[in-house]
């Protein structure tokens, strides 16, 4: 069952942290400055991927693109994450992943360059789908801030490298609006490039050169089976794997519909104030820390239970969204924080289960989150153009129960590990 899945998760960490899971780990001072690099890093990079939802009609009207062709810059962008999860982030398990990063960070340069210069169609979305790819850097960054964190902290910094990742996501349409409006749309990407070669030569700097343990003898093609044999025998992944698709389905069912009904009758806000909407949603980066700091505690199973209620809640307030900003924030907030709550549970128990394949479980976890991601504004966008807000709000609602519905039925029968480990030490 999923829960013993999670108590042996524990067992596993207590050997880790015994021996020595990794070579950066017992060589290497994680401190909280680096841990903050690393949150940097995370933002930077996945912010590119988001960047060019409020840019879209400008691309089209300089590049002279139709409005079939615009809507498909979003889509290649995410094809490419979804492609470099699956292809690239398992190398961090078989190579040095401070040259994997840097290398990846150099080479994400060069596409957002390519961006920026574009002066067709065809020349932007080759960029844009290589921006995509090459965003994946930000997975290999949490499983090498997994790696060398230690195993009773573990989630603490997962959990603040994963705020990185909140913020960067939710602040990108923000700032790439505002530096559009400033400066026209390729400086957006002229100013990612710059940032991204920057954060390249200090990582390069700071990051640990290499593990003390040999790196796992797989070949490429091999690495990439044992992703998906990793799924075949791992229930517990297979589990967190599914709580990230609903839950990223239902995060996605929001924020790419929002803007809306805000733009319309009663509200008639500009894109500057639907964009500062994620100022707000920056809530979520909150408990991305909290949820990591339960986890150490062996909270996983609750710190799941109550974050899918909070979820599921969520979408009441989100409702009057049409007659009360104010209920909108409620609902953003409550989202927001319930979503990256269970993110970050998920993540540090499915590493902990192999932390020398940190990097294929969670890449291959992360599938599941695009998967959901990609579905949820499908059926959002889709869904309000015939039906309404809503029955955008049902959708939201129906994903996040699902999501409750499968943590109550695999939960039934199986302790609490923190109720073990306490058990364990009373007597």
């Amino acid at each position: 069952m999923p829960g013993k899945s999670e108590a042996v998760t524990r067992r596993a960490e207590g050997r880790s942290g015994e021996s020595g899971e990794s070579g950066e780990g017992s060589s290497f001072v994680l401190s909280r400055g680096v841990v903050m690099l690393f949150a940097v890093a995370c933002g930077a990079a996945v912010a590119n991927v988001y960047f060019s939802q409020p840019l879209l009609v400008t691309m089209g009207h300089d590049l002279g693109m139709s409005p079939a062709v615009v809507g498909s810059v979003v889509t290649l962008t995410h094809v490419g994450y979804g492609l470099g999860l699956f292809f690239l982030v398992p190398l961090g398990d078989v190579a040095d992943r401070r040259r994997l990063i840097v290398a990846q960070l150099l080479f994400l340069v060069m596409a957002l360059a390519v961006v920026a210069a574009a002066h067709t169609a065809a020349i932007l979305l080759v960029g844009m789908a290589a921006t995509g790819l090459l965003a994946v850097v930000t997975q290999t960054l949490v499983a090498f801030a997994a790696s060398l964190a230690p195993p009773a902290g573990r989630g603490r910094i997962v959990g603040l490298v994963t705020s990185g990742v909140v913020i960067g996501i939710l602040l990108a349409r923000t700032a790439s609006g505002l530096m559009a409006d400033l400066a026209g749309w390729r400086s957006v990407y002229l100013a990612s490039a710059s940032l991204t070669a920057l954060l390249a030569l200090v990582l390069y700097r700071v990051l640990p050169r290499h593990s003390d343990a040999p790196p796992t003898t797989l070949r490429y093609g091999q690495l990439l089976r044992s992703t998906i044999t990793l799924f075949a025998r791992e229930q517990l992944l297979r589990l967190r794997a599914l709580f990230g698709l609903l839950v990223f389905a239902a995060f996605s069912t929001l924020w790419s519909s929002v803007a809306l009904p805000l733009s319309e009758a009663p509200h008639f806000l500009p894109h500057s104030a639907i964009g500062a909407l994620g100022l707000i949603g920056v809530a979520g980066a909150l408990a991305a820390t909290a949820a990591g700091r339960l986890n150490d505690r062996g909270l996983s199973r609750r710190t799941t239970g109550i974050a899918l209620t909070l979820l599921a809640v969520s979408w009441l307030p989100l409702a009057f969204t049409r007659s009360s900003l104010w209920a909108l924030v409620v609902g953003v907030i409550l989202l927001d924080l319930a979503v990256q709550a269970v993110h970050v549970t998920n993540q540090t128990l499915i590493y902990a289960l192999h932390p020398d394949a940190g990097s294929r479980l969670i890449g291959g976890y992360m599938v599941f989150y695009s998967i959901g991601s990609a579905a949820g504004a499908i059926a959002a966008t889709s869904l309000y153009t015939v039906a309404g807000w809503g029955a955008v709000c049902a959708l939201g609602a129906t994903f996040s129960c699902l999501g409750l519905v499968l943590w109550a039925f695999t939960r039934h029968g199986t302790p609490d590990p923190a109720a073990e480990v306490t058990s364990r030490s009373g007597t």
